[in-house]
């Protein structure tokens, strides 16, 4: 996370290669999901519902961020989508046998 009260913390002095950017977006998405951990374990810590209500709406608003910088990383990075695909794939495939029925 940015330290508080520096803006220019996260200023980058030049321009980036690919394979940087690359890495920026998955620290990127790192501090998305961060945030969305924190602020659904602040909405389970607290009894008030309007509090909660919007802590989660913010979380989902993150998880939003998530999509949208693993696009542009799939973008920059087509072997990073195609083994999240092949990733996607395997899970699919396991669950898909795990549900068929045995022949006797």
């Amino acid at each position: 996370m940015a330290l508080l009260g520096n803006p220019f913390v996260a200023m980058v002095p030049r321009q980036m290669s690919n394979e940087e950017l690359v890495q920026a977006l998955r620290v990127d998405i790192a501090g998305e999901l961060e945030a969305i951990i924190g602020y659904e374990a602040h909405a389970m810590a607290t009894n008030d519902g309007r509090v909660k209500k919007i802590l989660y709406h913010i979380a989902d608003e993150e998880r939003k961020h998530v999509g949208e910088l693993q696009q542009l990383l799939y973008m920059l990075s087509p072997r990073d989508a195609e083994l999240t695909e092949k990733g996607k794939q395997t899970v699919q495939q396991q669950q898909a046998q795990n549900f068929q029925i045995p022949l006797q």
